[in-house]
């Protein structure tokens, strides 16, 4: 009884009656409008990168205090010069989030992510990162202070065509003149 019953699951183990079935694939799609996202990711990390400038990420740090919330709790878990190198890692992953189709400005426009000075905005600011990422692991200040000079470029150039003016419904719009370079 003990051998058939064996037999009869080794036997069916074998068959199978339908290829099991592909996970849906994920579409990006854009989950934020442009300044939310460039709030939420870039700014934070663009500051972290700026700040090595005249903060050694290298230098000891207090202890966390457990009871003060996730911020303080894991502030001490990626930082120093990890966070320094991973707020790089953002600020390159970023380039490729401001390129996801159909992402709107805070004004309701489409990101211009077909015009060329976007796309060279786009690749400087994945370039900017990369060198941060670079500046950060050798763990050398007056290389973060250099490399920022760097960042703040790249930032500027989408900034200055595409966001720096008063009248917020222009944004997103560049300006004849003020073209990436």
């Amino acid at each position: 009884m003990t051998a058939a019953a064996v037999m009869f699951v080794a036997c069916g183990q074998g068959q199978s009656t339908a290829p099991p079935t592909p996970a849906p694939a994920h579409t990006p799609q854009a989950y934020s409008n442009l300044a939310q996202l460039m709030r939420g990711i870039p700014f934070t990390f663009a500051n972290i990168v700026f700040d090595a400038q005249s903060q050694d990420p290298g230098a000891q740090r207090n202890p966390a205090d457990v009871g003060g919330g996730a911020t303080a709790t894991f502030k001490n878990v990626y930082g120093g010069w990890q966070e320094v190198e991973n707020s790089a890692l953002a600020l390159s992953e970023t380039a490729n989030l401001v390129m996801i189709p159909g992402r709107v400005c805070e004004n309701g426009k489409p990101v211009p992510v077909q015009e060329e000075t976007f796309i060279k905005a786009a690749a400087q600011l994945a370039e900017a990162g990369k060198a941060a990422l670079k500046a950060a692991q050798s763990k050398n200040l007056d290389a973060m202070i250099e490399v920022s000079d760097t960042v703040a470029a790249a930032c500027s150039t989408c900034h200055e065509p595409y966001r720096d003016f008063d009248d917020q419904s222009q944004r997103c719009t560049p300006v004849e003149g003020k073209k990436a370079e």
